[in-house]
């Protein structure tokens, strides 16, 4: 069997992982101890995210033709290809937080719904709030102004019957 052959299955296994993902990140994890990797992997795949290391050949051939093909560049030592297909900021973030226990780990650069973004750019994604959060946030801003009209509401009825009172009774007299 050629050698084009046993690489074609790697090409294709790529190409389908990136082919509706939401975002892509290549990392380099040299330096992480085998715990700490699998620590990583373990966090990542909790939060429905992708992790598999492959060979930079491999990937650029996977690549080529797609929105992918801007991380061509980031394709230099030993890298790790994170995918989501269901939240966009998710693996920007997971990397970042877990990067704060594990220095070594840094991201090289990423695709976010098909927009190129080098460290720096990922490291801005990865402080953008997940969806529930800021789903909360906004009903939380939304039940903000009709929680304190009620409240108002209540501290006039309460002051109102208060003295409504007195007044009924000097009516009566």
């Amino acid at each position: 069997m050629a050698k084009v052959e046993l690489k074609k299955p790697v090409v294709e296994e790529i190409s389908e992982a990136i082919k509706d993902a939401q975002s892509v990140l290549l990392v380099d994890y040299r330096g992480l101890t085998v715990a700490e990797d699998t620590a990583l992997r373990k966090q990542l795949r909790e939060a429905g995210i992708t992790m598999k290391v492959y060979k930079n050949t491999m990937m650029e051939f996977a690549f080529k033709g797609t929105d992918c093909e801007k991380l061509q560049e980031y394709l230099e030592g030993p890298s790790a290809l994170i995918v989501s297909k269901t939240d966009a900021t998710a693996p920007a973030r997971e990397i970042s937080k877990f990067a704060k226990t594990a220095p070594k780990l840094e991201i090289k650069g990423g695709i976010v719904e098909g927009t190129a973004y080098d460290a720096k750019g990922m490291a801005q994604i990865a402080s953008i709030p997940s969806r529930e959060e800021l789903l909360s946030k906004l009903l939380g801003s939304l039940q903000s102004p009709i929680t304190n009209f009620a409240r108002v509401m209540n501290q006039l009825a309460e002051k109102g019957g208060a003295s409504a009172a007195p007044a009924e009774e000097a009516a009566a007299e």
